[in-house]
């Protein structure tokens, strides 16, 4: 026990023990106890010397503890083994009856889940499968039901009677719809719609290219047609009222029919744009027809001032015309829009085609707007007149008189209701007096004292 206790405190254990111990800081520190550091050659024999003896005796004492705890260790170093025995036995069994519950898993449920997946994968193709034959049935639904329309619209021969059926105008407003759906089908194309992939169907891209298409067109250029051949005054014609009648009950209903169309199929808004929707094709065809009627008066006007014999038939043609505005402008405030199927809720609707119209032009009355619009310009024609001078100036200005008259009873014709059709315009002259003011200005004007 002496020579053990001499050793614990010859040998510093915590020192060599510590976990901050640094080798290169321990043999510095022996090297600088056993030499001076000013010394040119170090003596390195004694600190070697010292830790050859410490590393001999650190052994010797190690060698010495084995052996007097041998049996113990061996016993130990047995038990550990033989526990190591008893855990791996008990876990290979464990895992041995792992592998067999995962191959019992794998038989019952992988090799089951393999199969059922790969009959949901076919399930939901049979799935997409039957969505898109739904919509392309749909599709071809609608587009069989828009042919018959077109046919009821242009009329067709039937094969029985040999006898053709009369063109139905209001087939025009079923037309549009039929385009509606079909163009709001076309456009759910996203994943999970009902249109989505119907542009890969070689049947659908036939349908839309023959029958859609080529539909659309002949329902908008029919429309703006009938609007564009709109007349009921019977002024430049002379007909009695009665042969007329009929006609003109025909001649309001293919207008409305026209507007009808015209206002289902004007572009959509689109959903980014906080806007609000107008009829845009409808108020560009209006637009339309009071601009060729506007360019026709006044071209038409132009030449008779310029060879005045021919101001009267000129002039009958112009009071039409504006008997025909009044008489479009009395349609329109008569007649309500059709319901829009898809019309964002958000959106007001017009309770007539004449508002929209009216606002684009910014007027309070389409007869109004067509005398000032065409005194604008009447203006400049007749002062073009003036300007070259000739006969045709001096018999212009020699009838100032007469030409006054017959233009103040041009405005005042045109602005009554055509004879027999039950259109109120306006009482007599003080009721349009204004526009028989700009006209007669826009005429006389120019002529001078």
């Amino acid at each position: 026990m002496a020579t053990t206790e001499e050793d614990n405190s010859y040998i510093d254990y915590e020192t060599f023990l510590s976990p901050s111990f640094s080798p290169s800081t321990f043999a510095n520190s022996l090297v600088l106890g056993t030499n001076n550091p000013t010394d040119t050659p170090l003596d390195l024999s004694t600190p070697l010397s010292r830790v050859l003896f410490d590393s001999q005796e650190i052994n010797t004492h190690i060698n010495t503890v084995t052996s007097k705890n041998a049996l113990p260790l061996l016993s130990h170093t047995q038990g550990q083994a033989a526990s190591s025995a008893r855990i791996v036995k008990e876990v290979d069994a464990q895992v041995e009856s792992l592998n067999e519950g995962y191959k019992r898993l794998e038989k019952e449920v992988l090799v089951r889940y393999e199969t059922a997946e790969e009959v949901r994968a076919v399930t939901a193709r049979l799935w997409e499968t039957v969505k898109l034959g739904r919509s392309v049935g749909r599709c071809l639904q609608l587009g069989r039901q828009l042919e018959i329309q077109l046919s009821e619209l242009s009329g067709m021969i039937t094969a029985v009677k040999a006898q053709a059926q009369k063109e139905d105008h209001r087939a025009l407003v079923r037309c549009s719809n039929t385009l509606l759906n079909l163009r709001d089908l076309f456009a759910k194309n996203g994943p999970g719609e009902e249109g989505h992939g119907l542009e890969r169907v070689d049947a659908v891209r036939t349908l839309q290219s023959t029958i859609v298409s080529p539909a659309e067109r002949n329902v908008l250029s029919k429309s703006q047609q009938i609007i564009r051949e709109f007349s009921i005054s019977n002024l430049s014609t002379g007909n009695s009222n009665n042969a007329t009648y009929s006609q003109t009950t025909d001649t309001k209903a293919r207008t409305a029919s026209a507007l009808g169309a015209l206002y289902l199929l004007s572009p959509m808004p689109r959903s980014a744009r906080k806007q609000q929707w107008e009829p845009e094709l409808c108020i560009q065809t209006l637009q339309d027809y009071l601009r060729t009627a506007l360019t026709s008066s006044l071209a038409s006007l132009a030449r008779a001032l310029a060879t005045l014999p021919n101001l009267d038939r000129a002039l009958l043609e112009v009071s039409a015309r504006c008997q025909n505005i009044l008489a479009l402008e009395n349609l329109l405030v008569s007649t309500p829009p059709p319901a829009h199927p898809f019309l964002p809720t958000d959106q007001s609707v017009p309770s007539n085609f004449l508002a929209p119209l009216l606002a684009s032009l910014e007027t309070g009355s389409l007869p109004s707007y067509f005398w000032r619009t065409l005194a604008g310009g009447l203006g400049t024609k007749v002062q073009e007149i003036m300007n070259k001078g000739g006969v045709s100036a001096r018999t212009l200005r020699s009838n100032k008189n007469s030409v006054r008259d017959a233009v103040r009873g041009c405005v005042i014709k045109g602005s009554q209701g055509p004879a027999g059709t039950g259109i109120a315009g306006g009482k007599g002259e003080n009721t349009w007096e204004r526009e028989v003011a700009v006209m007669v200005a826009s005429v006389i004007g120019p002529l001078g004292r």
